[in-house]
């Protein structure tokens, strides 16, 4: 039974939520002996979610999950934006269920990998070769030794602004968790602002020669003001460094041709992932042909380990990204992603308003990838408030750490989650008045990213 963090007390609705994990206690207990942190993703962790929420999901359909105990909800944010058409989705399904009877993996390519490449690069145009992997680290990891050799430089230059790139040492390294990490590695990732070129060029003068790349997401939750991309790449060009685009996030929900189709620039390479197979596990490192050679055997110059897995070519993750690509390019998944998106801002913020909420609480990012921002009564940002926001919508059935739709919520998804929203907005409200301790049921949300685990 949990108790409240505050007065100490355990109330009869508190008792009552507490039941309902029963099962998933019990399990999170078990975890954390077999499991650092108990869980495989740092995202997923207790620490990221309150303490009334479900520990364990067992099975999804649609935007719907339910957990060990039977609990059902409406889910946002499905598989860390993995998962954009929705659970266990037919069509994906049964294109793996007939690869699987073929085998999974083979000592010699398999016809599948030219096939998924073709239909790749049909949806993806700006890029002229691809290859594949398992997660978007992997991806980049590729994209930085390629740089470094094809300039003969060691330097890095990231986006700031921008939470992740990479579980290698050449990201972590610049993170809040540097822990085993060599500094010599640190020193060689340098960081700059979004929509601040200034501090880009600041970077190439004060490293004259040395940065190998630039490493960015076309956009997250501000868009690039206007001319940005463009005039980063020219100045890119400038300093003979190459322009990469993580596109995890952007690629396959801004558009299916990715943000650089939206936006109008084509990087040099870019990494694309997680939407791309519907949660499957397949990844994809893609760019210009001059560049993308350099990890073959057609060409003269030194080659470069570009990326080479045992299990990158898996025959099924292909097969359910051809289906889930099918499925981009038949239909109109980014229009719906959008317009959901713009409905749930819509009927949030409308709630937000009628309880004098703004400055307390904001919906931000675009429609298709929609974030929310939880802000003390000083419009400082409050994990805090976080945590209560998100217990008062699991107890509303909705599970939402972000507000990131899937092409299966439907009109009726979205209109029970803004009711659920304006129920845990009512709870907030009287927080912010009366002191977020006499509501929220154990501690505040972590960050990811921080030095020491309490």
């Amino acid at each position: 039974m949990a108790e409240n963090s505050g007065s100490g007390r355990v109330d009869a609705a508190t008792a009552a939520d507490s039941a309902r994990f029963t099962g998933g206690q019990a399990l999170r207990a078990r975890a954390r002996e077999l499991i650092p942190g108990g869980t495989h993703t740092y995202a997923k962790g207790d620490d990221q979610f309150p303490l009334l929420a479900p520990p364990f999901i067992v099975r999804g359909r649609g935007c719907r999950v339910w957990d060990v105990d039977g609990n059902e909800f409406i889910e946002y944010g499905m598989g860390l934006r993995a998962v954009t058409l929705g659970h266990a989705y037919r069509p994906v399904l049964e294109a793996v269920a007939r690869q699987l009877e073929f085998g999974t993996n083979f000592n010699r390519p398999c016809p599948i990998e030219i096939e998924c490449a073709e239909r790749f690069l049909e949806l993806v145009p700006t890029a002229e070769m691809v290859k594949f992997c398992k997660d978007g680290s992997t991806a980049l990891d590729g994209a930085v030794r390629l740089a470094r050799c094809h300039t003969g430089r060691d330097a890095i230059a990231i986006c700031g602004d921008h939470p992740f790139f990479s579980t290698s040492d050449w990201f972590i390294g610049s993170t809040a968790m540097p822990g085993g990490v060599p500094e010599w590695v640190r020193r060689h990732t340098l960081k700059f602002g979004y929509n601040d070129l200034q501090s880009v060029a600041e970077l190439f003068a004060a490293h004259p020669g040395q940065i190998a790349c630039v490493i960015l997401e076309p956009s997250r939750t501000e868009e690039p003001a206007p001319g940005f991309l463009q005039r980063l790449q020219e100045l890119c060009r400038h300093e003979g460094a190459m322009l990469v685009f993580d596109e995890m996030i952007t690629g396959f929900r801004w558009h299916a041709s990715g943000g650089q189709h939206v936006y109008g620039v084509t990087p040099d390479l870019s990494a694309f992932g997680k939407a791309m197979a519907n949660g499957f596990a397949l990844s994809a490192l893609a760019g210009r042909r001059e560049f993308m050679r350099l990890g073959g055997t057609d060409h003269d110059r030194e080659r470069v380990f570009l990326l080479s897995t045992t299990h990158g070519a898996e025959t099924h993750a292909m097969a359910a990204a051809m289906a889930t690509m099918a499925v981009y390019r038949d239909e109109q998944v980014t229009e719906h992603l959008h317009r959901q998106g713009r409905r749930l801002r819509a009927g949030v913020m409308d709630a937000v308003d009628s309880l004098g909420l703004r400055g307390q609480f904001a919906c931000v990012g675009r429609d298709c990838s929609l974030l929310f921002a939880t802000l003390d009564l000083a419009g400082k940002p409050s994990q805090a408030f976080r945590a209560l926001f998100l217990q008062e919508l699991i107890r509303r059935g909705v599970l939402a750490p972000s507000f990131v739709v899937s092409y299966s919520h439907d009109d009726g998804d979205i209109d029970a989650t803004i009711d659920a929203a304006r129920g845990a907005l009512e709870v907030y409200r009287r927080a912010l008045d009366d002191g977020v301790d006499k509501y929220l049921v154990g501690g505040p949300v972590r960050p990811v990213m921080r030095p020491r685990a309490l």
